[in-house]
């Protein structure tokens, strides 16, 4: 639904779950050593089932570098975009 006209704009509803990032597909807005596009290949499970996820693992598609980065990053565009782009 639009908002009122006048009416303070309200940022997008981000639909980022961690749960549901596992085998998402993310392109990194600055490559780095020819590294491009990523695959998250494992959502990292806190110890303490009471506590929230806070990391993920992605892999670069073209060398298979593994590393591990906070789920929240992936929000950032200046740093990430959703898909291959």
């Amino acid at each position: 639904m639009p908002s009122a006209p006048g009416a303070p704009a309200r940022p997008p509803v981000n639909p980022f779950q961690p749960a549901k990032l596992l085998r998402s597909k993310w392109t990194a807005a600055v490559p780095v050593a020819r590294e491009k596009h990523f695959l998250v290949t494992r959502v990292i499970e806190p110890e303490d089932p009471a506590m929230r996820v806070e990391w993920v693992e992605i892999e670069a598609v073209h060398s298979g570098r593994v590393r591990r980065i906070a789920w929240r990053e992936l929000r950032d565009p200046s740093v990430w975009r959703q898909g291959w782009v």
